[in-house]
C-alpha cells in the first residue's frame, strides 16, 4: 500500500475532504445525545466535588482536562474560532484571549459566589457559537458595513463561558478549605485539555485544508456550525421557561 492511498477502496483526497463531516459530527453528536446540558458534570465527578476536602491538586487537575475536552460547547467555539486561522501565532493570540477570559471570570465567579442562571449563560455560550459561525460566513460586514473586532469577542465570550463552568461548581458547594489551590488546579487542567482538543482539531484541519474542497464546504461548515448554536440556545431557553 502506498503512502497516498489513505483508507481502502477510498481516496487520500476523498477522506480528507470528508475530514470535516467527521469533525463536526464529533463535536456535535452530544447536542443529540442523553447529555444535552452544557457544561454538565458526569454524577461521579459531581459527588466527588462534594464530598472531598483540603488540597486535592491532580484530580482537580483531571477535572479540569476532562472538562475541556468533553465540552462541546467550548470546542464548537474554538473550532469557529480557528477556522480561519493558518498562523499559530494567530492561533495562539486568539486561544489565550479565550483562555484568559474564561480562566478569569471561573475564578471569579467561585471564589467571590458569583453565579448566573445556568440556562441563560449556558444560552449565551450558544449565541458565542453562532456569533462566530456568521463571522466566519462575512454575515458581519455585509450587514453592518464593517468587521467586529474578533479578539475583543474572543475575550467577551471567554469571560461568558468561565461563568458558565463557575455556576456549575456553585451549585455543587464544593469545599471552602484548599479552595484556591483546588480551582487554581482544575484552570491548570482546562488549559491542558484544550490544547489536547486544538491539537486535534488542527490537525484535521490542516488535513483539510490541503484539498480542494475546503473552500467549496466552508460556507456549509459554518452553517451547520451556526445551526449547532442555534440549537444551543434554544434548549437552553426552553429549560429556562419550563423550569
Amino acid at each position: 500500500m502506498q503512502g497516498n492511498e489513505g483508507l481502502p477502496g477510498l481516496p487520500c483526497a476523498r477522506w480528507r475532504s470528508a475530514l470535516p463531516i467527521l469533525l463536526l459530527a464529533i463535536l456535535i453528536f452530544p447536542l443529540f445525545g442523553g447529555t444535552t446540558l452544557a457544561h454538565g458534570v458526569a454524577e461521579g465527578d459531581k459527588g466527588y466535588i462534594q464530598e472531598i476536602t483540603g488540597i486535592h491538586l491532580l484530580p482537580f487537575v483531571y477535572l479540569g482536562a476532562k472538562h475541556m475536552v468533553t465540552g462541546y460547547d467550548h470546542l464548537l467555539f474554538l473550532f469557529g474560532v480557528i477556522f480561519f486561522l493558518y498562523r499559530m501565532k494567530h492561533v495562539g493570540t486568539y486561544v489565550s484571549l479565550f483562555a484568559l477570559g474564561h480562566s478569569t471570570t471561573m475564578l471569579f465567579g467561585v471564589y467571590f459566589n458569583v453565579g448566573i442562571d445556568s440556562y441563560i449563560i449556558d444560552a449565551i455560550i450558544g449565541l458565542s457559537v453562532v456569533y462566530k459561525a456568521l463571522d466566519n460566513m462575512g454575515a458581519f460586514q455585509r450587514w453592518l458595513g464593517f468587521q467586529p473586532n474578533n479578539k475583543v469577542a474572543t475575550l467577551i465570550f471567554g469571560f461568558f463561558h468561565g461563568f458558565g463552568l463557575s455556576t456549575k461548581i456553585i451549585e455543587y458547594n464544593i469545599s471552602p478549605h484548599g479552595l484556591v489551590p483546588n480551582l487554581l488546579a482544575f484552570n491548570v487542567g482546562v488549559e491542558i485539555g484544550q490544547i489536547l482538543a486544538l491539537a486535534a482539531i488542527l490537525i484535521v484541519m490542516g488535513y483539510w485544508r490541503r484539498t480542494d474542497s475546503f473552500w467549496r464546504h466552508a460556507y456549509t461548515a459554518n452553517t451547520v456550525l451556526m445551526t449547532a448554536g442555534f440549537v444551543l440556545i434554544g434548549y437552553q431557553l426552553t429549560g429556562w421557561i419550563v423550569s
